[in-house]
C-alpha cells in the first residue's frame, strides 16, 4: 500500500525516507528481560486507535487532519491481515476516527465530530456503514473514548471528554476547535448551581485588548449568574454511557472525566478508563494534577437501574481529591482557578492509580494470557508530556513516552517499554516517540503498540507529521 511500508526486523536499524524521522532501530528501545521488539509498519498518519478481530485482522485509525498543525491527510480505517498486507477499509468524513473494537462480525468505531461525534459500525464483510449514535456533544478540546464491549452482559460502553481544558472555554481553546465550533460547550451529567464566578480573558475575534467573561458549561463569551441552575443531560460532555449493540437503550453511568480516551475491561467484566490531568496554564490553571485510572463501579449495576451517575471531579478536583481552588493547586504559570459549582456532588474516587502529571495516559488493554505473563495487569500507553507547553516545571518535561504495566489492585505500576535513553540530542532517534495504543493479539503471545509518530512542542506551539506513525510489536524471545 502506498506510503505504509510492513516490515519484520529484530535488532537492524531501519532507514526510512521521512525527514522528520528518518530511522527506526528496536534497538533502541527498552523492555523487560526475556521480551523482544520488533517494527511491524511504518508511514502511518496521525494513528490513534487499533483493535484485532478474532481472526487476527488488525483494524488501525488514521487521525486525518483534525489539528491546524497538520498537513491535509485524510481520517482513514486501514485493515491488516494475519500476513502484514494492509489496505484501506473505508475513509471517513468528520473529525477523525479515535477507537475500535471488533464485535460478533461487525467493527465499532468512535469518531471526534464537529458540534457531535458519533459511534459507527461496519460490516467486515460487507463494508455496510451504520450510524449507531450522534447525539454525543464534541466540537472542543478532547476525544471520544471506546468503544468497548463488555464480557459480562455484551453491552457496549463509550465515553467522550470536555469541550473546554479546565471547566470554561478559553482563548487557546478556541483557537484549536471552537474558532469551528463558537457554540459548543460543557454539559454536566446531573443538575447543578453556579456559583457565579468567571474567567475573564481576551477575545481573539475582537482587537487587542478587548475582553470578556466565560462562565462553565457556557459557549466563550458567555458568563454566568450566581445561584443559576444547570440542568444534567443524558449526552453530557465528560461523560461515560452503555447501550445495547444496536445503539439503543443508552445508559449514562458517570460524568466528570475530563479525557476518558482509553477504556479497558477487565476478565471478571471490570471496566477502568484512563484520563488526563487539569493544565497549568490559562486564565484558570491548575497545577499538580496527576493522570489517573479510574474504576468505573456502576457497571456492575444491572442496565436501566442507573438513577444518578456518578461524578468523576471535572471541573472542580484534582485526581487526589483537592480542591482546583486550594492552595496545593496554585499554579506558577497562569491565573488560579475559582470554585465553580456551589455543592459539588459526591465524588467517585479516589482513582485506581496516579501517574505524573501530563505524562498523558491514553489506550490500554489487559493481559489474558499466561503465555505473554503479566497475566491481570493493565498495561496503558503514555502519549507524553506536553510540557512546556501546558506546565512550567522542568520536571514534567520528561514524563509520559513509555508503556506502562499497572496493578489495579493495588494501585502499584512498572514500566513495561520506553527508550533507553531519552532526550539526547546528538543521538538519532531510532526508537518509540509517542505511544497511542496497545493490544494483545487474540492468540495472547504478543502486544502491539501504535506509535502516533513525530510530534514536538514548544512555549507556544505543537506539530504532527504525517508518514511518521509505526507498528511495534513485543514477544517473549
Amino acid at each position: 500500500m502506498k506510503n505504509i511500508a510492513t516490515l519484520r526486523s529484530y535488532k537492524k536499524i531501519i532507514k526510512l525516507p521521512i525527514s522528520a524521522r528518518p530511522q527506526l532501530n528496536p534497538d533502541d528501545v527498552w523492555v523487560p528481560d526475556g521480551y523482544q521488539v520488533e517494527v511491524v509498519a511504518a508511514g502511518l498518519s496521525f494513528p490513534t486507535g487499533m483493535g484485532f478481530a478474532e481472526d487476527g485482522s488488525l483494524y488501525i485509525l488514521e487521525g486525518g487532519s483534525t489539528w491546524p498543525t497538520r498537513p491535509a491527510l485524510p481520517p482513514r480505517i486501514l485493515k491488516m491481515d494475519s500476513s502484514g498486507n494492509v489496505e484501506v477499509f473505508a475513509v471517513e468524513t468528520l473529525g477523525g476516527p479515535r477507537g475500535v473494537t471488533y464485535h460478533d462480525g461487525y467493527i465499532y468505531v468512535s469518531y471526534k465530530g464537529g458540534y457531535l461525534a458519533r459511534i459507527v459500525r461496519y460490516d467486515v464483510k460487507t463494508r455496510e456503514r451504520e450510524v449507531l449514535i450522534e447525539d454525543i456533544p464534541s466540537g472542543g478540546w478532547h476525544e471520544p473514548g471506546g468503544p468497548v464491549f463488555s464480557p459480562v452482559d455484551g453491552l457496549m460502553y463509550f465515553a467522550n471528554g470536555s469541550v473546554s481544558q479546565n471547566g470554561v472555554n478559553l482563548p487557546a481553546g478556541f483557537t484549536v476547535d471552537l474558532a469551528k465550533h463558537p457554540h459548543a460547550h460543557d454539559i454536566p451529567g446531573q443538575d447543578v448551581t453556579l456559583t457565579g464566578n468567571n474567567v475573564t480573558t481576551r477575545d481573539p475575534l475582537m482587537p487587542f485588548p478587548f475582553l470578556t467573561e466565560t462562565g462553565p458549561f457556557k459557549p466563550f463569551g458567555t458568563p454566568a449568574k450566581k445561584g443559576e441552575k444547570v440542568k444534567g443531560e443524558l449526552w453530557c460532555t465528560t461523560g461515560l454511557w452503555r447501550s445495547k449493540p444496536d445503539g439503543s437503550d443508552v445508559e449514562l453511568l458517570a460524568w466528570g472525566i475530563r479525557n476518558p480516551y482509553g477504556l479497558a475491561f477487565s476478565e471478571d467484566g471490570e471496566l477502568y478508563a484512563s484520563d488526563n490531568c487539569l493544565e497549568e496554564k490559562g486564565e484558570r490553571a491548575i497545577a499538580g494534577d496527576p493522570d489517573r485510572i479510574w474504576h468505573i463501579r456502576n457497571v456492575k449495576s444491572p442496565h436501566g437501574s442507573i438513577k444518578k451517575p456518578d461524578w468523576y471531579g471535572f471541573p472542580e478536583l484534582r485526581a487526589d481529591g483537592v480542591p482546583v481552588w486550594d492552595e496545593r493547586a496554585k499554579p506558577e504559570k497562569g491565573m488560579p482557578a475559582e470554585q465553580l459549582i456551589e455543592d459539588l456532588p459526591e465524588w467517585a474516587g479516589p482513582p485506581v492509580y496516579l501517574e505524573k502529571p501530563h505524562s498523558a495516559m491514553t489506550k490500554m488493554d489487559f493481559s489474558r494470557s499466561d503465555e505473554f505473563g503479566f497475566r491481570g495487569e493493565l498495561f496503558v500507553t503514555e502519549w507524553g508530556t506536553y510540557a512546556p507547553l501546558n506546565s512550567p516545571h522542568e520536571r514534567d518535561k520528561d514524563n509520559g513516552f513509555q508503556v506502562a504495566r499497572v496493578d489495579v489492585k493495588t494501585g502499584k505500576a512498572e514500566v513495561f517499554l520506553r527508550n533507553k535513553q531519552q532526550n539526547d540530542p546528538n543521538r538519532p532517534k531510532g526508537g518509540i516517540e509517542r505511544p497511542v495504543d496497545c493490544k494483545f493479539h487474540p492468540d495472547g503471545k504478543s502486544l502491539y503498540v501504535l506509535d502516533f509518530g513525530h510530534s514536538p512542542v514548544t512555549e507556544g506551539l505543537v506539530q504532527a507529521y504525517g508518514h511518521t506513525g509505526v507498528l511495534w510489536k513485543i514477544t517473549k524471545k
